[in-house]
C-alpha cells in the first residue's frame, strides 16, 4: 500500500499558513477547521509545518499566551515528506523515528495533501481486516476431501 491509495480515501482538501501571519490567526484556522496542522508554504514552496505541539511550545514559553508572534518563529522547517508513491510502511517508520504525527505528501515541489498517523494507522487496520477477510473466505471455501481416510 502506498501514500496515494490513503490521499485518494482521504480526499484533496489542504489548508496552509504564510510563514509571515500571525500564530492566533494559525491557531484560529486549525480551531475552524478541527485539524491538528498546517502546512506553511511561501510563495508555492513548502516552508514549513505548523502542528499542535509546535503551538503549545510557544504558548508555554510566552506565559500562557499566543500574542504576536509569527509562524515563522514557531514552525517546523525542516518538516518529514514524502511522496504519493512511498510505501505506508516506510512512512510509519519516519514517522514513528521522529513523532511526527502530520507529514506532508510531495510530488517533486508540488504539495498532494497531508497524512496524519491517524491515517496511517486506518490504512493498516483496514488492509489487515480485508485481509482477514479474504483469508476466513479462504478457509471458509476450502475443498473437502471426499475421499479422505476414515481414522482407525
Amino acid at each position: 500500500m502506498k501514500v496515494s491509495d490513503i490521499l485518494r480515501v482521504k480526499g484533496g482538501t489542504l489548508y496552509t499558513v504564510s510563514p509571515d501571519q500571525q500564530l492566533a490567526e494559525a491557531v484560529s484556522t486549525m480551531a475552524d477547521n478541527d485539524i491538528g496542522s498546517l502546512v506553511v508554504m511561501d510563495h508555492g514552496e513548502l516552508t514549513g509545518m505548523l502542528t499542535f505541539r509546535e503551538v503549545i511550545q510557544s504558548v508555554v514559553k510566552n506565559g500562557g499566551s499566543v500574542g504576536s508572534t509569527f509562524v515563522r518563529t514557531v514552525m517546523d522547517d525542516h518538516p518529514l515528506t514524502c511522496t504519493p508513491e512511498t510505501e505506508i510502511d516506510e512512512v510509519r517508520r519516519m514517522m514513528l523515528g521522529r513523532h511526527a504525527r502530520y507529514m506532508p505528501v510531495m510530488s517533486q515541489r508540488t504539495l498532494m495533501g497531508v497524512i496524519s498517523f491517524y491515517d496511517v494507522a486506518k490504512a493498516v487496520v483496514d488492509s489487515q481486516d480485508f485481509e482477514n477477510r479474504m483469508l476466513k473466505a479462504y478457509i471458509r471455501d476450502w475443498p473437502v476431501d471426499e475421499q479422505a481416510p476414515s481414522p482407525n
